[in-house]
C-alpha cells in the first residue's frame, strides 16, 4: 500500500494546552512592586503622637550597636566609664546629624545612619600599634588612640566623597540585576548572624525570652483583634519593657552575685556603669580629645573599611527601599547618598567618633516589622538621638539595657532584611539554571569567606589571614574580604556580567532594573527622591 502526498491521518480531538504545575491546585502570584501590607509608605505620615512613639522605637533599636561598639573598643583603648559615655554620645550625636541629612538631601529614604562594624578591624589594628607606646596614665593612651582614630577617619571619608560625587559609585550600581540584589541584600541581613542568637546566647535568661515573647506577638495580634494595630507598630516596645524589668528584678533579687565577669556584663542592668558615670549635659564639639593625629600606617585600614561601608549601605539602601513602598534608588540618588555618608564619616572624625558611619540594617528591618515605611518617623527619631546624647544622663538609662535584649530583637530584625532581598528574585527569572548558579555562589561565598576571615582574625590585634610584608596591603584586604555585602557585591556583579550575560538579559531581569536606575527612567522616582522644598528645580543637574 502505497501513501500519497495528499493523505490525511484521522483527525482526533484537539491537544490540551499545556497547563502549569499546579496550576489547578492553587493561585500563581504575579511579580509586585510594592507590598500590599504596609500601612504607611515613604511620604505618607501617622499621626503625631503615633510618630513620635515610633521615631523612639527606630532610636531604641539603634542604640544596642551604639552601646555595643563603645563597651568592646573603649576599654582596650583604656577608657574609663566615664569616656565610654562621651563616646556613646557622640556616637549619638552624629547618627542624629547624619540620619537627618540622609533623609533630608541624600537617599531620601527611611534609613538610620548609625556606627558601623565594618572599622573594628582597622580599629583594633590602631590599638595594637599603640599597646606597646608608654604613656603617663591609661587615661592619656586612650586620648592618643581617639586622637590617631580621629585622624584616619578624617582620610578615609574621602575615599565615600569621591566614590559618591565623582559618580563612579553609581556607574558601578548600574551593573546590578536583580540577580545580584538577592545575596547582596540576603547578607546584609544574613551576614551579621553573629550579632544574634551568640549574644543572646551570653544571657539565655533574658535574651531567648525577649525573642520567644517577640515571636508571641505574631501570634497575639490575630488572635486579639483589637491589639492587632498596637502590636504591630509598638509590640517591641511592650516586649523590651516587659524583659527589662524582668532582668531588672534578677538584678536585684542578687541573682548575678556570684556569676563570671562577662555574665555580669551581660545580663546586669547595673553593670554597664553609664548612668553613674555619664554627665548630665555634655554637647560633643569637634576635636574633642585634642588635635587628630595622621599616620599612614593606620590609614589603609581605614579606606578598606570605608569602601566596605559602600557596599554595606547600598544593600541597606535597596531593602530599605522596598520596604518603604518606593521604587529601587537610581543611580544618581546613590552617588549623592554615598558622598554625603563620606561627608558624615569626615564629621565623625572631626567630632571624634571611634568609628565611621554606615546605614543600621536593624532600623531598616524595624520598616518590616512596624508596617510602617514613613520618613518622617525616622527623621523625628534623630531627635530623640540629639536630645538623648546631650543629656546624658537621661541617655544612659535606655542605654543600660542588657545587650542579649538587643540580640533577640536583631535575630528577628536581620532575618527580615534577608527575607527582603529575597523577594528581589520575582522580578528575574526564577528557573533559570544560571540564575540559581550566581545567585548560589554569591549569596555562599558572601557568607563563607567572611567567616573564614573573622575565624582567623586576632580580635586583639586586628591582624587578619592575610599577613604578607605589607601592612598597608594587609589592612585593606583583611576588612574588604570580612564584609559578607562586599564579597556578595563583587563575586555576584562578576559572575552577572559575565557569564552569558547578553543571552541572558531578559531572564537577569535587567528590563524591569534598568530603567530605575536612569535619572527619568520611571516617573515614580521623582516622587519618592527628588529634594524637598522644590530645590531639584534651583540646583544643576550635575549635582544630584
Amino acid at each position: 500500500m502505497v501513501e500519497t502526498a495528499n493523505h490525511q491521518h484521522p483527525q482526533g480531538p484537539p491537544p490540551a494546552q499545556a497547563q502549569p504545575l499546579g496550576g489547578a491546585r492553587g493561585p500563581l502570584f504575579a511579580p509586585n512592586e510594592q507590598f500590599q501590607h504596609l500601612q504607611y509608605c515613604i511620604h505618607s505620615n501617622p499621626r503625631w503622637v503615633e510618630t513620635f512613639i515610633l521615631g523612639f522605637q527606630h532610636y531604641i533599636v539603634m542604640l544596642g550597636s551604639t552601646v555595643l561598639i563603645a563597651s568592646i573598643l573603649v576599654p582596650l583603648m583604656g577608657g574609663t566609664h566615664g569616656d565610654k559615655a562621651r563616646v556613646i554620645q557622640t556616637l549619638l550625636f552624629m547618627a542624629g546629624l547624619n540620619t537627618l541629612v540622609q533623609t533630608m538631601i541624600g537617599t531620601r529614604l527611611p534609613t538610620v545612619m548609625t556606627a558601623s562594624f565594618a572599622y573594628f578591624i582597622p580599629v583594633l589594628a590602631i590599638i595594637n600599634d599603640l599597646s606597646d607606646e608608654t604613656f603617663a596614665s591609661e587615661h592619656q593612651r586612650f586620648l592618643h588612640t581617639m586622637r590617631t582614630i580621629q585622624g584616619s577617619l578624617i582620610v578615609a571619608s574621602f575615599v565615600n566623597i569621591v566614590l559618591g560625587f565623582s559618580r563612579v559609585w553609581g556607574s558601578l550600581t548600574r551593573l546590578f540585576s536583580p540577580v545580584v540584589l538577592v545575596p547582596v541584600i540576603c547578607v546584609v541581613g544574613l551576614g551579621l548572624f553573629q550579632r544574634g542568637f551568640p549574644q543572646l546566647a551570653n544571657c539565655v535568661e533574658i535574651g531567648l525570652p525577649m525573642l520567644i515573647i517577640l515571636v508571641i506577638t505574631q501570634y497575639l495580634k490575630r488572635i486579639i483583634p483589637f491589639s492587632h494595630v498596637i502590636l504591630e507598630r509598638y509590640g517591641l516596645l511592650f516586649c523590651i519593657a516587659i524583659v527589662w524589668a524582668f532582668a531588672a528584678i534578677l538584678t536585684a533579687a542578687g541573682a548575678y552575685n556570684n556569676v563570671k565577669e562577662q555574665t555580669k556584663q551581660s545580663c546586669r542592668t547595673d553593670h554597664s556603669f553609664l548612668i553613674a558615670s555619664a554627665p548630665w549635659i555634655k554637647i560633643p564639639y569637634p576635636f574633642q580629645w585634642g588635635t587628630p593625629i595622621f599616620r599612614a600606617s593606620h590609614v589603609f585600614g581605614m579606606l578598606g573599611a570605608a569602601l566596605v561601608t559602600s557596599a554595606e549601605s547600598t544593600g541597606t539602601f535597596f531593602a530599605a527601599s522596598r520596604l518603604a513602598g518606593a521604587t529601587p534608588p537610581p543611580s544618581h540618588v546613590l552617588n549623592r547618598s554615598i558622598g554625603l555618608q563620606g561627608l558624615g564619616t569626615l564629621l565623625e572624625g572631626i567630632f571624634g567618633s571611634v568609628v565611621g558611619t554606615t546605614a543600621s540594617v536593624e532600623n531598616v528591618g524595624l520598616l518590616g516589622l512596624t508596617h510602617i515605611g514613613s520618613r518622617r518617623v525616622v527623621q523625628i527619631s534623630t531627635s530623640f538621638m540629639i536630645f538623648f546624647s546631650i543629656f546624658g544622663k537621661f541617655g544612659a538609662l535606655f542605654a543600660s539595657i542588657p545587650l542579649p535584649i538587643f540580640a533577640a530583637i536583631y535575630c528577628v530584625l536581620f532575618g527580615f532584611v534577608a527575607a527582603v532581598g529575597i523577594s528581589f528574585m520575582q522580578f528575574a527569572n526564577n528557573n533559570s539554571l544560571r540564575n540559581f548558579y550566581v545567585l548560589g555562589l554569591s549569596l555562599f561565598l558572601g557568607i563563607s569567606i567572611p567567616q573564614y576571615f573573622v575565624m582567623n582574625t586576632d580580635m586583639t590585634t586586628g591582624h587578619g589571614p592575610i599577613r604578607t610584608g605589607g601592612g598597608w596591603f594587609n589592612d585593606i584586604f583583611n576588612t574588604i574580604f570580612s564584609s559578607p555585602p562586599t564579597v556578595a557585591i563583587i563575586v555576584g556583579t562578576l559572575l552577572d556580567n559575565t557569564l552569558d550575560a547578553k543571552h541572558e538579559v531578559n531572564n537577569r531581569g535587567l528590563p524591569w532594573l534598568l530603567p530605575f536606575h536612569r535619572r527619568n527612567g520611571d516617573s515614580r522616582s521623582d516622587e519618592f527622591y527628588n529634594y524637598p522644598m522644590r530645590l531639584n528645580e534651583y540646583i544643576p543637574t550635575r549635582f544630584f
